[in-house]
């Protein structure tokens, strides 16, 4: 038997009495869904969660901490690290328990089957930071908390093998790692500190961000070196990469739940760290039901024909469940037999998705450039809508299958997209696709193989009713 191991940053990191740990983590946790909406997917094989003091990064953490809830795991494996150094390959700390002002919890040092160190040697507030959140969110899950230390290519692979063969159903991984650490005591000062430092840390987080949204662990390692970032955490985040390629491989999509920098919460520049909160969710999570897609409907169909009757510019909001309470990216196309009306959409949700497909519809009736209004058109008109995953970063179109993947290409300051079902219609190759993505993105023909491009994937769920 280990000891039991009282946590230092009780009392510093946050406080150490139990009801005000609870009101600042209630506080943070209703802050978390102001931002981010009631409603967050649970069901993630895994996440990426800041580590910081719950009073800066507890917001962003708590949106992790709340779509976990939402999943109530059988196991939780806490991939940390130890800030210092000191540590060769992957291993559990040896104790039993670390007492928090929530009580005790129970490691479970015994799964995948590592080594066991010494605490002392690796105790460091990204494991220890997360405990309250967990004990909040997740008390009757089983724990594992392995530290990652300086580990190889080859030595990762063989670790995330013994994490995926070891992995049953019920089993949640979570990596933590803060992102950009900005500022002169840091000794990171990439940019200077002027108007647009807010700009340029999150293009900077983001390229980290999507790259880690690849599940490509060497392009993720690849984008930090190339960026120069200091991201703190990448042997978890890479670590997990792995894992989640052998677990589920381009069927998983990663979310950002949340995105924020302290210096954004301190209003103070000079020094900042910046703060992710990402999931990644099979597939089939983000598949609606029959009733949610005829409730989209409903609302869309419901707008057109308010719109068309009377000329208000008013969005109907969908009935149905709670998933449509989640942001998404969506597209509307209205048609008239198989000619094209107007599409409009967004990649990202910038409302819930209930909210978000009655003013979709409203945009591609109107405001559609490349056509006259479709709603002083004669006739009756279908609505189909594409409600989509999550954007994947791709190296190049190797990563993309014809007819279940839509894409997009970002080039310089161009970008266009596809969605997946126009090379269906069209009976296009995967040339024919990437050769018309990039002319609507008004780039050169081959503008996908130019080593600055940008290429990712999705998938939508397309439906409608037509026949009118």
């Amino acid at each position: 038997m280990f000891a039991t191991h009282k946590s230092p940053y009780s009392g510093a990191w946050y406080p150490e009495d139990r009801t005000e740990l609870e009101t600042l983590l209630a506080e943070r946790f209703a802050e978390s869904e102001r931002r981010t909406g009631g409603f967050l997917f649970g069901g993630a094989l895994g996440y990426v969660v800041p580590h910081a003091g719950p009073a800066y990064s507890g917001t962003v953490a708590a949106a992790v901490y709340r779509s976990l809830a939402a999943a109530r795991p059988e196991r939780i494996v806490l991939l940390a690290f130890p800030h210092r150094g000191g540590l060769s390959g992957v291993a559990a700390p040896d104790t039993d328990c670390i007492s928090t002002p929530f009580g005790e919890v129970p490691l479970d040092g015994d799964f995948g089957g590592f080594p066991r160190v010494p605490e002392a040697h690796v105790c460091d507030h990204s494991c220890e930071i997360q405990l309250p959140f967990l004990q909040k969110a997740a008390r009757g899950s089983r724990l594992t908390a392995l530290y990652v230390g300086r580990i190889d290519t080859a030595e990762r692979h063989a670790v995330a093998g013994k994490l995926s063969a070891a992995w049953r159903p019920g089993t949640v991984f979570l990596a933590s790692s803060d992102f950009t650490h900005y500022g002169r005591s840091f000794g990171y000062v990439p940019f200077p500190t002027d108007d647009f430092v807010a700009t340029r840390l999150r293009e900077l987080d983001f390229a980290c961000i999507e790259a880690a949204g690849s599940l490509d662990s060497a392009l993720f390692l690849e984008t930090v070196g190339a960026r120069k970032a200091n991201v703190c955490g990448t042997g978890p985040i890479a670590l997990l990469l792995d894992v989640l390629q052998a677990l589920g491989g381009d069927t998983v999509y990663q979310s950002v739940l949340d995105y924020r920098t302290s210096a954004e919460i301190a209003g103070d520049y000079r020094h900042s760290v910046s703060y992710a909160a990402l999931g990644y969710f099979p597939r089939a999570i983000f598949e609606l039901d029959e009733a949610d897609r005829s409730a989209l409907l409903d609302a869309a169909e419901e707008t057109l024909r308010r719109l068309r009757a009377t000329g208000e510019r008013r969005p109907a909001v969908a009935a149905g469940s709670d998933v449509l309470g989640a942001r998404r990216g969506a597209f509307v196309s209205l048609h008239r037999g198989e000619e094209l009306l107007g599409c409009v959409g967004n990649r990202e949700g910038q409302r819930p998705l209930r909210d978000e497909i009655g003013e979709l519809t409203l945009a591609a009736a109107l405001d559609d450039p490349r056509f006259r209004p479709a709603a002083v058109s004669q006739g009756h008109i279908d609505v189909e809508l594409s409600v989509l995953t999550p954007f994947r970063r791709i190296r190049n179109i190797a990563g993309f299958h014809l007819g279940r993947h839509g894409a997009m290409l970002r080039l310089a300051n161009r970008s266009g997209l596809l969605l997946p079902q126009v090379a269906r219609e069209r009976e296009w190759t995967a040339e024919d696709f990437w050769r018309a993505l990039a002319r609507k993105s008004q780039l050169g023909p081959h503008a996908w193989c130019d080593p600055r491009a940008v290429l990712e994937v999705f998938e939508a769920q397309v439906f409608g009713r037509g026949g009118g």
